[in-house]
């Protein structure tokens, strides 16, 4: 059989016209799609003499539900707690709060405003940006 509408790509000097595959980085963290994937291959490959116990694939396709529910609670889990520091800086505006400085001295202030553009909201405090979870002491503000 010829072949047919075959090129060559010139080699630049001193490079190999075989180049090694390019490296696959392994993934991190098992997914729903790994989980479907592996499940795939693994019913493909099966032996057809002896075909796979489906009390182990119903057994399979329970934990693949089980992990992407407890993935869905782990992020649910993750927002509640975001909104309780939302929730935590808005209420120290007004309040009188202590932090560490830094160059290691308690300073005290009151806190003005608060922004969450960052990950940890920040608290300003008297001008000065505090992150929440560096605040040591909240007291009522003094008139």
């Amino acid at each position: 059989m010829p072949i047919e509408n075959v090129t060559t790509v010139p080699a630049a000097a001193g490079a190999s016209l075989y180049a090694a595959p390019a490296a696959r980085t392994p993934k991190q963290s098992m997914d729903g799609d790994l989980f479907m994937s592996l499940l795939v291959t693994q019913l493909q490959n099966q032996d057809p003499s002896s075909p796979m116990d489906t009390n182990a694939m119903i057994s399979q396709f329970t934990e693949l539900a089980m992990m992407e529910k407890t993935d869905a609670l782990a992020a649910t889990s993750a927002e509640g707690f975001s909104l309780q520091m939302r929730m935590a800086a808005a209420s120290l505006i007004g309040q009188a709060v202590s932090y560490t400085g830094d160059d290691g001295q308690d300073v005290s202030g009151t806190a003005r405003s608060v922004s969450y553009t960052h990950g940890v909201p920040t608290v300003n405090v008297d001008g000065t940006d505090v992150p929440l979870d560096s605040i040591s002491a909240v007291s009522a503000a003094t008139a």
